[in-house]
């Protein structure tokens, strides 16, 4: 992608097990760590990895996910793992980005080159630590703040939303939470509630259940990813309000197609989730044959995704 090809920064990476040919003394390792794979936008980026690897043909993989997305010491035990097998990359989405700082510092530490993608790790834990990180991914702030926008423009000023949050352990959580947040102030929007569903379908529809009991009023959604969304779309049917609440989100995985074509969803975010480990991965490479070491932040693209209806 162009943004590869464009970025002036250096990186390092992660893995947790679940496929991948045995180890190959001619080619280096990559451990990648994913969060849930009941996500479907973490399942679609394995799919596109395995996919690269097998094209690339130039490194072995090994991927592992969590068994939910509050699951971190699953990736914690993961990075140990992976630094016994002596890896030679760890790719990373940590699932809290304070909590992964240390044993990837032990990662590094190793000799293993690291790449934090997706989701950044804190920057004061960082510093604390003494580790020095690039990030790969995309502005989740200014992302959410495009759906955000869509849902404003729908609305009209004094429109009555609330916010579904993400983990409250994950930056991409807090940043999406900002851009919401400018949304509502610049679109003049009333926010009536805002709580987290931890990423997760089931207790997205169960917090939404809870707010549309609490404020009837409510008439639009913001949903800090669509696996959530989709958890607040089944609410809305279960009560007969499918289409005439609004509902945005952030990722674009492929079960929300359906729900934009006959505008259940108003809008949702686009971050090609499907290539961001894959080209976190490449550049890790890179890395691992004595490119510079890259510092910052690599911007991912993102892209608005609105429904027609």
């Amino acid at each position: 992608m162009n943004f590869l090809k464009k970025a002036s920064l250096t990186l390092m990476a992660s893995a947790v097990l679940l496929s991948g040919p045995a180890f190959a003394a001619d080619k280096p390792v990559v451990g990648l760590i994913m969060k849930s794979l009941a996500n479907e936008f973490f399942r679609d980026m394995l799919e596109g990895t395995k996919e690269h690897a097998k094209k690339n043909g130039t490194y072995e993989l090994r991927a592992v996910g969590m068994q939910n997305e509050t699951d971190f010491q699953s990736q914690i035990n993961a990075v140990e793992n992976f630094i016994t097998q002596g890896v030679d990359i760890i790719v990373i989405a940590p699932a809290d980005s304070r909590a992964m700082v240390r044993p990837l510092k032990k990662a590094m530490a190793a000799g293993v080159v690291v790449i934090n993608f997706d989701v950044s790790l804190d920057a004061a834990a960082k510093k604390e630590q003494g580790v020095e990180l690039a990030f790969i991914g995309p502005d989740n702030r200014d992302g959410a703040r495009l759906a955000g926008e869509a849902l404003a423009k729908n609305l009209g000023a004094g429109g009555k939303v609330v916010i579904i949050e993400g983990n409250p352990g994950a930056d991409n959580a807090h940043e999406r939470k900002k851009g919401f947040e400018d949304a509502i102030k610049s679109g003049g929007l009333v926010l009536l509630d805002s709580r987290t569903a931890h990423w997760e379908t089931e207790e997205a529809n169960n917090v939404f259940t809870n707010m549309l009991t609490a404020n009837p009023d409510i008439q639009g959604v913001m949903a800090a990813n669509d696996s959530m969304a989709i958890g607040v779309v089944k609410a809305l049917e279960s009560a007969g309000l499918a289409g005439k609440i609004k509902v945005v989100a952030f990722d674009n995985i492929p079960a929300v197609g359906p729900m934009l074509e006959d505008g259940r969803l108003l809008a949702t975010v686009d971050q090609f989730g499907r290539d961001m480990a894959a080209n976190s991965i490449e550049l890790a490479l890179e890395v691992l044959k004595g490119a510079p070491q890259l510092t910052g932040w690599v911007k991912t693209p993102l892209k608005l995704v609105v429904s027609d209806k």
